[in-house]
């Protein structure tokens, strides 16, 4: 049979989206991803599986930019024609939100890229185990 329908079956990729997104290995669903912030671990701490593979590079950082851009420029639209508030306070409560959304989102979009290339088998991971 066709070994993209045996890898989807092999590798579900919502499931792995999901355990990414959660900060968790793709492949247990158990063990963490991450160590410190966005340090992608060597390997799973539970299952072994080698997270060595993997080049999430500045993927995850565009996506950030991309949808708090998205979320942000239409709301700060909307406030400014609704309520028109002063210019130093819509600043700060943007600033404030844009930031904590980012840091928010950084480390779980990077865990959604490397389960993605996991269950993908992208840049190696097809040689590790699972």
């Amino acid at each position: 049979m066709n070994t993209m329908t045996a890898t989807a079956e092999d590798r579900p990729i919502w499931p792995a989206l999901i355990k990414g997104w959660r900060r968790k290995c793709p492949n247990c669903g158990n063990g963490p991803l991450l160590k410190g912030y966005l340090k992608v671990r060597d390997h799973c701490a539970v299952c072994k599986e080698d997270f060595t593979p993997q080049r999430a590079d500045d993927g995850p950082a565009y996506l950030t930019i991309l949808f708090v851009g998205h979320l942000m420029a239409p709301l700060l639209h909307i406030v400014f024609v609704t309520w028109r508030p002063e210019p130093l306070i819509m600043f700060t409560i943007f600033a404030v939100g844009a930031v904590a959304l980012s840091l928010y989102l950084l480390p779980r979009l990077k865990g959604a890229v490397v389960a993605f290339q996991w269950a993908r088998r992208m840049h190696g991971f097809d040689n590790s185990r699972g």
